[in-house]
């Protein structure tokens, strides 16, 4: 199936807030539990009667299912950041169980593609490429910790102990800017992007004020650096001025406002102050952790930010994060921007999700396969009619870039030899190899466009794949283990574009492509390898293979 859109940018900011709020009526804050359906329901159940009963309200029929060929091909991408091999697709396709997906879903839950699709992505999502978290994400996904878990350890890492591998980086590569560490742990942890609030109170959502800024730049102001160690002290207090020019002291205070005691600490005379200098000192030279404080601010913001009454903010970021990632657009959009004046489109839907999230402790395995299993996720991207729904109705799937891991994962795959994968003996065969063909792939990472809101491919990987001889030779090479040289053992001109088809976009050409391609090999006997790789480059490089859909 070809995606024959394009992606219908969203209106104004405004105009898309006023819309949200008309259709949830303003809801903001956590729905009342009394309101929500029963806990005890599945996951994909509630997602799809919440859309659906918006969609209703809303008289718009959604888009039909994707076909099989399509929905493996999403449902791979997403939980193992891969495309399938023929051998996977096929097995998948050809399968009469009616089980087939869930089946699918839990086996892909439990390998360890998955492990390594998510250290791809919670490390770009915590990190951005300014620090390194995988070492610290393979081991705690490999051992199934739960967000909750992550959070705490992301804030508290433990740099004693050398084998745990501490998540140290989220800190140290933040704490020469305590406004940015303010603002990451609010955007990345709570949902709430909270910068504007710096300086006055936010202009836009009434939520937030700056004594919400301060007040939580002051759990993280007492961390530093010292010798390549976070330490925190035992002192030292937030004062800021407010747009009137009036000093104020910070108190220590929650995003929901709860004010949080501690013991008093008398700031150190200067002579005390000397001393803890030289102390610190001596410990960085001999590569010495700072001493620990009597009470940490830091380790308090993670015990309010657990508590049954605040840990929604936690619950309801992380579930709008992972629906965002795998439908394409969140419930609460842009997702670090959830308050009040921003409802969620379906504020139900994200309160069940969130109460769950954290009934199952943060258990992010169970969100995503109650996500994958929804009739919402498994919708058809193409749109028949003229007007395209909105996407906050999610009556038809969105189209999203590939990840620079995922696009080099698939070149790998994409341009392999099929027939390879049928001289495999079993099915944990096909996908130990598919592992290490795209693991190959992804050390082209870095030399592709990360996803971004408005995503377009850059012109140094447009040059990139059109010019750079290591794309010829790794992608579009005719060696015996690649797939032009496959398609130059094949006599038959509409055979190699059904081999060529097939193998790359996942799916049998349709009657106007087989015609055209087969027309242009034929053109092209004087030079018919070259011919091959150019077909080959035309399916790498266009849009149904650069997208998920």
């Amino acid at each position: 199936m070809r995606w024959n859109g394009s992606p219908v940018l969203p209106g104004s900011w405004f105009v898309r807030v006023v819309w949200v709020a008309l259709l949830s009526f303003g809801a903001s804050l956590p729905v009342s539990a009394a309101d929500l359906l029963p806990a005890d329901r599945p996951v994909a159940e509630v997602i799809d009667h919440y859309i659906d009963a918006t969609l209703a309200k809303a008289k718009i029929t959604a888009a039909p299912s994707a076909n099989d060929e399509n929905l493996v091909r999403r449902v791979m991408l997403d939980l193992v950041g891969r495309i399938p091999t023929p051998v996977e697709r096929r097995e998948f396709v050809d399968s009469k169980a009616t089980d087939k997906l869930p089946q699918l879903v839990d086996r892909l839950l439990k390998s360890p593609e998955f492990v390594d699709h998510q250290v791809n992505e919670f490390d770009w999502m915590l990190m951005q490429g300014s620090g390194n978290l995988r070492d610290y994400l393979t081991t705690a996904f490999r051992e199934g910790r739960t967000w909750e878990q992550m959070f705490r350890e992301l804030l508290l890492a433990d740099e004693v102990d050398p084998k745990a591998k501490p998540p140290i980086d989220f800190v140290k590569t933040r704490v020469k800017d305590l406004d940015r560490l303010t603002n990451d742990v609010s955007s990345l942890f709570f949902g709430v992007n909270i910068s504007c609030a710096q300086c006055h109170d936010h202009p836009l959502a009434k939520d937030w004020k700056q004594d919400h800024f301060y007040g939580l730049k002051s759990f993280v102001s007492r961390t530093y650096e010292n010798g390549g160690f976070i330490g925190e002290k035992d002192y030292g207090l937030v004062s800021y001025l407010t747009p009137k020019g009036e000093q104020r002291q910070a108190k220590l205070m929650f995003l929901s406002g709860k004010l949080i005691d501690e013991p008093e600490k008398a700031e150190p005379d200067n002579k005390a102050k000397k001393a803890e200098q030289d102390e610190l000192k001596k410990r960085a030279d001999k590569k010495e952790p700072p001493p620990k404080p009597s009470f940490s601010r830091r380790a308090k913001l993670v015990e309010v930010a657990l508590q049954p009454e605040e840990r929604h903010f936690l619950a309801r970021s992380i579930v709008n994060r992972i629906w965002a990632r795998l439908i394409g657009y969140g419930l609460v959009m842009p997702v670090d921007q959830m308050h009040s004046g921003n409802p969620a489109s379906h504020p139900e839907l994200l309160d069940w999700l969130a109460r769950d999230m954290a009934h199952s402790h943060f258990d992010l395995g169970r969100l995503m396969r109650g996500i994958v299993l929804s009739r919402t996720y498994a919708r058809s991207s193409r749109w028949e009619s003229s007007a395209r729904p909105d996407a906050a109705l999610f009556a038809v799937a969105q189209v999203r870039p590939l990840t620079p891991y995922q696009y080099g994962a698939a070149l790998k795959l994409a341009t392999t030899d099929p027939d390879m994968w049928k001289t495999l003996k079993s099915a944990d065969d096909v996908a130990k190899r598919a592992s290490d063909t795209a693991r190959a792939g992804r050390s082209w990472a870095s030399l592709f466009q990360p996803v971004s809101d408005n995503f377009q491919v850059s012109v140094s990987e447009s040059l990139m794949m059109a010019n750079d001889t290591r794309v010829m030779s790794e992608f579009l090479g005719d060696g015996g283990n690649q797939l032009v040289g496959r398609l130059k053992a094949i006599d038959n001109a509409e055979q190699q574009v059904e081999c060529a088809v097939s193998t790359v976009l996942g799916r049998l050409p349709e009657a106007e492509e087989r015609q055209a391609i087969t027309g242009y090999l034929l053109s092209r006997k004087d030079r018919s390898i070259d011919a091959l790789r150019q077909v080959v480059w035309s399916l790498i490089t266009g849009s149904e293979f650069r997208f998920n859909y």
